[in-house]
């Protein structure tokens, strides 16, 4: 039995071996036998060692710790958790621990990473919904400080980014809805501020030319409109005897409300959604779904940003995950 809090020197004692042989076995040294790495390991987990951060960063100036900084919002169900899971899963066994930071809708867009930047407080970034030009980016460009964003920009400079394919989502979508039989399907969109909210529009209206229907994108609600806003207004909408017959919806509260709202209007449309949780496969009827995998982005975010902060230059560090292809049934 160890007393107090164990240490490396601990570790070495138990180990029979010099303290900078155990401190380079802890941190993967090649120089360091892997079976000797491995026994180093064992032990250290065994009687509870980790390392002080505060004196490894006072000597290496790395902080072992990765952020996360989210923008809350409550369209995207789950959107946190299944970052958090899929991020930790590609951390565990590596020196880094993960910590979220919010930024809030109401601060200044680049505050958060302006103060993980200035403050050392992590190694790198892992950010979300980003926009053409985004600032949180130029900045970390400018000062060089590794991150990884879920979402693409436009800006010229290339930059790491785990992005999910929306073009492709919104464009397979309105040739589902014209496969079922709708002419005049809607777009409930994202905010136009971010970057895929450009990438479902180009979608759809490319859905829209190559089936030949007359499609609409929603103007007066969006993805991040609450739900209940967004219910009063298709029912609204739904008034007019040339209302949509169709809606494609890039999250699932969205689509839960539309699907309310044609329900109680007495105007079955056919809704498609994209999903991030497993809530879809409880609903009945049925939605038409395609699935966004939102811990395989935490992992592949994770990965990329471990390569970054190794040096690996921003042009091997991207990735665009594929539209699935749909499950359930048509409404």
């Amino acid at each position: 039995m160890v007393q107090g809090k164990p240490t490396l020197r601990t570790v070495a004692q138990i180990a029979g071996l010099a303290v900078t042989t155990v401190s380079r076995a802890l941190a993967d040294a090649p120089q360091i036998a892997p079976d000797t790495r491995a026994r180093v390991q064992q032990i250290a987990r065994e009687i509870g060692y980790s390392p002080d951060r505060a004196a490894q960063r006072l000597r290496t100036g790395r902080t072992n710790v990765i952020a996360l900084v989210l923008n809350p919002h409550e369209e995207i169900l789950g959107y946190g958790s299944s970052m958090i899971r899929g991020i930790s899963e590609a951390l565990r066994g590596s020196p880094y621990h993960l910590v979220v930071m919010p930024n809030f809708a109401d601060a200044p867009e680049a505050e958060t990473v302006e103060k993980i930047i200035r403050n050392r407080l992590a190694d790198g970034v892992l950010i979300s919904r980003t926009r053409p030009d985004d600032l949180r980016i130029r900045l970390m460009l400018e000062r060089g400080f590794p991150f990884v964003s879920h979402g693409r920009t436009e800006l010229a400079t290339p930059h790491p980014w785990v992005d999910y394919d929306n073009r492709a989502f919104a464009r397979a979508a309105t040739a589902r809805l014209a496969a079922a039989g709708a002419r005049s399907p809607a777009l409930i969109a994202a905010p136009p501020e971010f970057t895929f909210a450009h990438h479902l529009r180009l979608g759809f209206l490319r859905g829209c030319e190559e089936a030949g229907l007359s499609g609409q994108i929603l103007d007066t609600v969006t993805l991040d409109s609450p739900a209940e806003q967004i219910y009063a207004h298709i029912r609204a909408l739904l008034r007019d005897p040339s209302a949509p017959d169709g809606f494609i919806c890039a999250g699932e509260v969205s689509a839960l409300a539309v699907n309310a709202a044609c329900i109680d209007s007495g105007r079955p449309a056919r809704v498609v959604m994209k999903t991030t949780s497993q809530v879809a496969q409880f609903l009945r009827p049925r939605f038409d779904t395609i699935h966004e995998d939102l811990a395989e982005a935490g992992r592949l975010m994770a990965g990329l940003l471990l390569r970054a902060i190794a040096g690996e230059p921003a042009e091997a560090l991207t990735h665009l995950q594929p539209a699935a292809p749909f499950t359930g049934d048509p409404q």
